[in-house]
């Protein structure tokens, strides 16, 4: 609602209203000379004219007044061609003019306000709607030769009969401007029949349901009978895409009530007849020097123009019986203005005109309601500028004292500007009584005043929030300020689903998920924003559109550059590195990889997790890290149904919604150490992920649509095969890492792990050196695993113990050692708050608190002196890692009787491993025997050495007959470590060696190590981890290792540097053990052996020996 009429908005439409309609018709040459043939009027004085130059400096510039072309020549009518385009001259001709006067009087309303007419005073501005002064001089502007007079318009009093327009929401005030929007057609057509006949007048009624949007009234019972005589002040085309409407400005003048409705006529409308269609112009009549002018120069001349309404006709006709100098054209005296649209499918209405009941302006009560108006509109406008805004402009409008003289007006403008309900307004537009009126608008805008407290309550809340945060964010606080304080809802459903569109039309999704994504959108479209499945549906969307459909990382399938890569990382592991090249030389050639799932199987420490982040550095795709160890729900996996709460997609669909492309590598840790529980079996769900067959369309629980898992890569790492399922790892590549060796550690060592934890320790630029001896001393007296773990530590801890003495000996008390030094100026002031806190530090302190003992950078490095020198040798490094764990070699230097070193893998890789037998008691004629097993063995060991055991008594039955010790012998077999299970059957033929070394009474060489399975007749088989065993065996200082002859491929394999030392024995039959083992063997002694120990006894030897017992018994 905006009170005014010199605003730029309002004259852009009177301009654009002036080019669209105009409410004068130009009659036709025909016409016009039959007029001046039945009555020539004489010409109009000089005075007469002149006393029209006044009034039209003072009229408003509108297209309600009519200019009629004088001529004083009649001609012969043009054919109807010609006469079209004499008709289109003259109404350019006619309208231009006004057009320049409305741009000049436009510029100097800029600077003067113009007042603005009343209400009820009947003297209001015409269509146009200005009332500021014309673009003449003042008196009249000549144009070639020729004067122009314009004539007021007058707002009729007495209007009974008019077409009603509906409104919505709100009611007009009269004096206060509003745009409505017309978008029935025949509303449409009678609003420009109107503005042509230049009766631009309308009845506004409020309608009743606030939803309707209709323009036609068919029962009174739909609109209020209360409602405002109005006056269309512009009018132009409004829509687009075939939605044809209408933009009009209505300007209120007074009150009316509906008495009567005419009901609309269905039909389709009538033309309206030629003799009401004509507008009633009244021409003055050319003076004899115009007619000779005209003669001579053969062109029409324009003369003076009158407005063309009833009451300036009948004011013309009492002013032509007065002066009889003057005579007017004789009209039709009860033409009824709007009697054409009876015929039309519009709203007619007979209405009265309410006039405001007498009342007291010097009444207290009425002054009072003023007062208290005007101070609230004052306040309100202290919280709202466009409510201030308002009032300026009506302040503007009225002197200081005609607001206390007004007050009608005053109630009208406090109804007109408030945001009450529709009722409310509704019911002050109604009111007669102006005390009744002052007190219903008062109601009315003291709400409007606790709306407008509420609002500036919330925006000062919300400032205090996000003083520091942009422009944008602030908005969207206020606003989710306001709907907490209203209790609304709402999250902007329809633009998440055109943001879920967009994200939708960027990706390359299938046809089947397309499918499913227009489903989901057109039910989240549907649902209300507090229904619980809305979240479900946006949730499940959400994933639907994260999931990088189509989206793949280019590729670097560059040799080169991926040997570069994986030797800047990781030292050795020569046959990752050649399966990666391959992998790389396919895609070379083919343009694309299919993916594939390749397994590394190693001991802790030797780089299986570490490799996997440098092989998708060198293939240039993303990568992406979850372990399964101890995981025992599917849903990890396959995900949770979306029928669950909290339900989430399993984490192969969240690695490609945080990688975005459909190509990443994805590494699967512990694989051999997945968990099965109640909640089914992971390791079966693995079985679709990593079987190349099935994972290019793999079905995730909660996404429910098929995923292309084909062009990931996956890397799974195990310590051991044993525990993963077989049908799982047959669908793996294997490729297995073994523990690295002594020369290999000091490689990794030297270019890894001291720079990274010299760095770690803040010694970078410092003068600290670990010598290649002191780490050679780790390695072989500190850290004799396979992998390199362990050793990462010790030489961690070698430099934080470097970083201690330093600090030690240059003292912290003062020089640069000094912890003011090292402190910022906001940490030094974050200490001292610490300082003063006295809480228990278990207790957390309020927030204030925490931010004044808080600070983003309280601390800075210190800079050691370069005059310090840290050097680490063999000699000193037990000062910084304690005295060595492993003070020799091997466990025996010597081995005796019944003792051999074998080689076992574990998870830690391959170790030394001893087999110990001995006598349980002395042999004797009459002793039993028996093998007792200890050392923590598990089934299949157990089996081996009772395999073991009886090969040994056969072979020594066979070969030795005469030995009989294992005939009379009780024998104890012992596997040192005994807290380490132990399990496997390549112990067999150390178990066998060390049982006959104990028959045949022969110490072992120590430095011979062997591993192979044994049957019971003596055939050696074949056995797994003979890389990490060979390496148990180097570092245990063996310079033998027998193994199966199967195994020989293996032995080959084995880079040169692991078998640097050490010579190896395959062999097919324990008899080749044997003869390693036990070279010149000399059969007699061996059969002769024992003899002594198991002669039978002499008759008095077992009589002495009874009596002995007998006497033990007693």
């Amino acid at each position: 609602m905006v009170y005014g009429q010199q605003l730029p908005w309002r004259t852009a439409l009177q301009q654009s209203s002036r080019r669209s309609y105009s409410t004068s018709i130009q009659a036709c040459r025909v016409c016009q000379a039959q007029l001046r043939a039945a009555q020539r009027p004489p010409p109009v004085s000089i005075a007469s004219r002149s006393s029209l130059r006044p009034l039209q400096a003072t009229l408003p510039l509108s297209r309600d007044f009519s200019t009629s072309p004088a001529r004083r020549k009649e001609k012969p009518p043009p054919p109807e061609e010609d006469n079209a385009e004499a008709k289109e001259e003259r109404k350019e001709d006619v309208t231009d003019k006004p057009r320049e006067e409305a741009d000049s009087a436009e510029a100097k309303s800029r600077s003067e306000p113009t007042p603005i007419p009343g209400a009820g005073d009947g003297k209001a501005a015409s269509a146009g709607g200005d009332s500021g002064l014309s673009g003449g001089d003042g008196g009249g502007r000549k144009r070639k030769g020729q004067e122009r007079g314009l004539t007021k318009i007058q707002v009729p009093d007495v209007y009974p009969q008019v077409m009603a327009i509906p409104i919505a929401q709100r009611p007009l005030f009269p004096g206060f401007y509003k745009a409505i929007t017309i978008r029935d057609p025949n509303v449409i057509a009678a609003v420009q029949e109107l503005l042509k006949r230049g009766q631009s007048y309308v009845g506004a009624f409020l309608l009743k349901d606030q939803e309707s949007s209709q323009d036609v009234i068919n029962d009174p019972s739909e609109v209020y009978d209360v409602g405002t005589f109005c006056q269309i002040t512009g009018a132009f085309p409004a829509g687009h895409d075939g939605d044809r409407a209408l933009q009009a400005v209505l300007y209120p003048h007074r009150r009316i009530k509906l008495s009567e409705l005419i009901p609309p006529h269905r039909g389709p409308p009538s033309a309206p007849e030629a003799e009401q269609a004509a507008q009633a112009t009244i021409e003055a009549a050319p003076t004899e020097e115009q007619d000779k002018s005209a003669e001579s120069k053969d062109e029409p001349k324009k003369g003076d123009v009158v407005a063309s309404f009833e009451e300036q006709q009948a004011k013309e006709q009492a002013t032509a019986a007065q002066d009889t100098n003057e005579k007017s054209i004789d009209f039709e005296p009860k033409y009824d203005p709007t009697s054409f649209l009876r015929t039309w499918p519009v709203s007619l209405v007979k209405v009265e005109n309410l006039a405001d009941e007498p009342f007291d302006k010097k009444a207290p009560t009425v002054r009072a309601l003023i007062s208290e108006i005007v101070n609230t509109c004052k306040e309100i406008g202290a919280h709202n500028h466009l409510f201030r805004d308002h009032v300026s402009a009506f302040a503007m409008s009225q002197s200081a004292a005609n607001i206390a003289d007004e007050p009608a007006k005053l109630a009208d403008f406090a109804a007109a500007v408030s945001g009450g309900e529709m009722e409310e307004a509704q019911s002050v537009l109604a009111s007669l009584n102006i005390e009744q009126r002052l007190s219903k608008a008062l109601e009315v805008i003291k709400k409007e005043h606790m709306n407008a407290q509420l609002s500036s309550k919330i925006s000062k809340d919300v400032e205090s929030k996000i003083q520091k945060r942009q422009r944008e964010y602030w908005l969207m606080e206020q606003m989710k300020g306001i709907r907490r304080e209203l209790g609304l809802e709402s999250d902007g459903k329809d633009k998440l689903v055109e943001r879920f569109k967009e994200k939708a039309n960027k990706l390359a999704m299938p046809e089947q998920v397309k499918k499913v994504f227009d489903e989901e959108i057109n039910k989240l479209a549907h649902l209300e924003p507090a229904a619980s499945e809305f979240n479900v549906t946006r949730n499940y969307l959400d994933w639907l559109t994260q999931i990088p459909w189509g989206q793949r990382s280019a590729e670097n399938f560059g040799i080169k550059n991926a040997r570069t890569v994986l030797d800047e990382d990781h030292y050795g592991l020569k046959d990752v590195k050649d399966r990666i090249l391959e992998f790389i030389a396919v895609g070379k050639l083919r343009g694309t990889v299919e993916g594939k799932i390749l397994c590394m199987v190693g001991p802790p420490g030797v780089g299986k997790t570490s490799i996997g982040k440098s092989i998708a550095r060198a293939l240039n795709r993303q990568y992406y890290r979850f372990s399964v160890g101890g995981l025992t729900d599917v849903a990890e996996i396959k995900g949770h149904r979306r029928t669950y709460v909290g339900a989430l997609p399993g984490r192969i669909i969240q690695a490609l919604k945080k990688c975005q492309t459909e190509n990443p590598l994805v590494l699967i840790d512990e694989v051999d150490k997945i968990g099965r529980g109640h909640q089914g079996d992971p390791s079966s769900a693995l079985l679709e992920l990593l079987d190349p067959e099935q994972n290019s369309s793999f079905l995730d629980h909660y996404m429910d649509v098929p995923v292309d898992l084909s062009k990931v890569l996956f890397v799974c790492t195990a310590n051991m095969t044993d525990t993963i399922p077989r049908p799982l790892l047959d669908r793996m590549e294997m490729i297995e890492l073994s523990g690295y060796v002594s020369d290999e550690k000091m490689a990794i060592a030297d270019k890894y792990l001291s720079p990274q934890a010299k760095e770690l320790s803040g010694l970078k630029e410092v003068d600290v050196n670990l010598d290649k001896d002191a780490i050679l001393e780790l390695i072989n007296r500190y850290c004799r695993e396979s992998g390199v773990r362990n050793l990462k530590k010790q030489i961690e801890k070698v430099y934080r113990k470097s970083a201690l003495k330093i600090i030690q000996d240059l003292g912290e008390e003062e020089g640069v050692m000094a912890e003011s030094n090292a402190m910022t100026v906001e940490g030094k002031e974050a200490q001292q708050e610490a300082e003063k806190d006295t809480t228990d530090p278990k207790d957390t302190p309020e927030q204030a608190q925490i931010e004044k003992e808080t600070t983003e950078q309280p601390r800075i490095a210190l800079n050691v002196p370069s005059s310090v020198h840290v050097a680490i040798n063999k000699d000193n490094l037990k000062d910084y890692v304690g005295p060595p764990i492993f003070t020799s070699d091997r466990l025996y230097d010597a081995t005796p009787p019944g003792v051999a070193m074998g080689l076992a893998w574990t998870q830690m890789g391959g170790a030394a491993l001893y087999v110990e037998s001995i006598l349980e008691n002395a042999l004797s004629h009459s002793s039993r025997p028996g093998l007792e097993r200890t050392g923590n063995l598990k089934a299949v060991m157990k089996e081996s050495t009772q395999i073991a055991y009886s090969f040994a008594k056969g072979l020594m039955a066979k070969h030795y007959p005469g030995n009989k010790f294992f005939e009379k012998a009780r024998i104890h077999l012992h596997c040192p470590e005994g807290a380490v299970q132990k399990d496997g059957p390549s112990a067999g033929i150390t178990m066998a060696t060390s049982l006959l070394s104990l028959g045949l009474d022969r110490k072992l060489d120590p430095t011979i190590a062997m591993t192979g399975e044994l049957t019971v007749t003596g055939k050696v088989l074949r056995i797994g981890g003979l890389r990490e065993k060979t390496v148990a065996a180097r570092r245990a200082g063996a310079r033998m290792v027998v193994f199966p002859r199967d195994n020989e491929g293996d032995w080959i394999e084995l880079p040169e540097n692991i078998k640097e030392g050490i010579e190896g024995k395959p062999v097919d039959w324990y008899k080749d053990v044997f003869d390693l083992v036990f070279p010149d063997v000399d059969e007699a002694a061996v059969n002769g052996l024992w003899k002594k120990e198991l002669a039978k006894p002499s008759k008095e030897e077992r009589e002495r020996e009874r009596e002995d017992e007998m006497e033990l018994l007693n």
